[in-house]
């Protein structure tokens, strides 16, 4: 039997960007669902605060300069690769000049500031994975998305891609963090979002700026199952995954493989 695929779809990963209990699962869960038997692939933004040279990444030039349209203006896409070291795990790295490279961290800037277009590098973020996924021609039964910089995966997938081959089949899980962020998206998220079948009608029933709490419900919205993946999770959100009557996994604890696992057996199973 072949092996079941799961893309990761991170927000954080160390040793690339500092340790946090979503930088950490970023790294650890792939690896313990690879020694599960899982064949996986990991994504993440290539933030600023990240050394190229020693993390020794380097541009898939194969997989870079598809332009994507966001807000009427083009933004090239460039896709850099990593191994971990003392790992078998690669990762791809989410690029842009306007986006990224210009960028000396990751969400805020030197002062503390929320980037004011945090919610455009999200869509940008989302339809670089998604992009890059079908030019490796893999297709994964399952996407596991960490952090609120995934959060615009879901309604991709289930929208936009949902005719094309490589997800029309795929299952979605959003895994809830405590890590959070202040501003707003601003009001013009929606149509900055818009793509194919996923239209700014679609988030009406969300607030016009679009915060946090937006995305998160978003998120489980279009979600086929929820996980809770750490403490302290906004409890707001934790409520509105329970109540949506979609599959949902409370915080196992530090021993989370093989409860994710099960999870995962369970979704694919469905």
């Amino acid at each position: 039997m072949a092996k079941k695929r799961v893309l990761f779809i991170n927000q954080e990963i160390v040793p690339y960007v500092p340790a946090s209990e979503m930088a950490n699962m970023g790294r650890n869960l792939p690896q313990k669902m690879q020694e599960k038997g899982f064949e996986i692939r990991t994504f993440m933004p290539k933030w600023g605060n990240i050394n190229e040279r020693r993390g020794q990444l380097h541009e898939v030039i194969r997989l870079s300069g598809l332009n994507l349209v966001i807000d009427d203006t083009d933004h090239p896409l460039i896709i850099k690769v990593a191994s971990i070291p003392v790992s078998r795990l690669q990762v791809y790295f989410i690029d842009n000049e306007d986006y990224f490279i210009r960028r000396q961290s990751m969400t805020e800037d030197e002062n503390g500031d929320e980037y004011t277009d945090n919610g455009e590098r999200a869509i940008f973020f989302a339809r670089g994975v998604l992009e890059t996924v079908k030019k490796l021609r893999w297709v994964p039964d399952l996407i596991q998305c960490q952090g609120w910089m995934a959060g615009v995966i879901p309604l991709y997938v289930k929208t936009a891609y949902h005719d094309d081959p490589t997800f029309a089949n795929t299952k979605v899980v959003t895994s809830l963090f405590h890590n959070q962020f202040k501003a707003d998206f601003g009001d013009r998220f929606p149509q900055c979002v818009t793509y194919e079948s996923a239209t700014a009608d679609l988030l009406n029933k969300y607030s016009g700026k679009f915060d946090f709490m937006d995305l998160g419900k978003m998120a489980i919205d279009y979600s086929d199952g929820v996980i809770e993946a750490g403490e302290n999770v906004n409890k707001e959100l934790v409520d509105y995954a329970k109540q949506s009557g979609r599959p949902f996994l409370p915080y196992p604890g530090e021993d989370y493989a093989n409860a994710y696992k099960a999870f995962y057996d369970k979704l694919l199973a469905e």
